[in-house]
């Protein structure tokens, strides 16, 4: 991971646009409907660094060599971090191409190095994710505490929203009708949580792009994962960075009951189909298993 995206709370927040021509008009296209002040400056005010004070991002476009340089020295006195539009020397951060849902932000970047491609697959990717994604997102955001209280235990919890992303609180929120979105979830999280743990085993020795999708989602949602030492790092790398980890040897049918019956999801990368006896073994230990192939070459 050669730069380390992050995302910066709007609500509250200043952001300043230094500069002005169709470079700058893009920058303030870009943040309108945030929930931050914005900040246009312009002429010597870009250039002291007291007009960037309080202010959590900066972003400097103009043609002007010698005004890009110096808005860009006063945002970085006044601790500011600031992009500086095509000049990537000077950034300290680049902007990515972004798909905006609201509480839903999805963000394609290079490092700089081809906005063009970003763009490409920001078009990509956002034919995939729905107009009402934020609404969900809000949705969740509001219960958030309420779940929080009801299912303290993360494993339950992460059990609970797998099910209720799937289900008529999401498909409720998606639409709009929030009211009836919160009530629904309620509904749901005064039901319990049903524990619906299982091992998911990825047959996959590679290469990652044979991989089906079922495959990828599967490791995406992966409360822990068991790899294989032959297993495709490019693989393994899909599986959530906080999933825990077990070797082979540590992932014994008792130890993946236990874990199961508590309503984890295992994910298994195998580079072979598992042989019979293995999965006579869980099966004895009522572990369900699902089997995941990759998709023919």
């Amino acid at each position: 991971m050669d730069a380390f995206p992050a995302f910066f709370p709007l609500h509250g927040r200043m952001v300043v646009v230094a500069g002005s021509g169709e470079p700058a008009q893009a920058k303030l296209r870009l943040l309108e409907g945030s929930p931050a002040r914005i900040v246009h400056l312009q002429g010597a005010d870009a250039a002291d660094p007291a007009a960037y004070a309080g202010a959590t991002l900066a972003f400097v476009a103009s043609a002007d060599e010698d005004f890009a340089q110096a808005a860009a020295a006063a945002a970085r006195a006044a601790h500011v971090p600031v992009n500086v539009v095509d000049r990537p020397q000077l950034c300290d951060f680049t902007t990515p191409a972004v798909i905006d849902r609201g509480e839903v932000v999805a963000a394609i970047g290079t490092g700089g190095a081809s906005p063009m491609l970003a763009t490409m697959l920001r078009a990509d990717i956002e034919q995939r994710v729905p107009e009402g994604a934020g609404r969900v997102a809000a949705l969740f955001r509001q219960m958030q505490d309420e779940v929080r209280v009801a299912l303290p235990q993360l494993h339950e919890r992460r059990a609970f929203l797998r099910e209720a992303l799937a289900g008529p609180a999401a498909t409720a929120a998606m639409a709009g009708d929030m009211e009836g979105a919160a009530r629904l979830l309620r509904e749901a999280l005064a039901g319990g949580v049903a524990a619906q743990g299982r091992v998911r085993i990825v047959v996959a020795s590679g290469p990652v792009d044979l991989l089906t999708l079922r495959a990828v989602r599967a490791l995406a949602a992966a409360d822990l994962l068991v790899a294989e030492p032959a297993a495709d790092p490019a693989i393994v790398s899909l599986a959530r960075r906080d999933a825990e980890r077990l070797t082979p040897a540590e992932a014994s049918p008792e130890r993946l009951a236990a874990l199961t019956a508590a309503g984890q999801v295992v994910v298994w990368v195998m580079t072979a189909p598992p042989g019979g006896e293995h999965l006579a073994a869980l099966a004895g230990a009522r572990v369900a298993v699902e089997i995941l192939p990759t998709a023919a070459p």
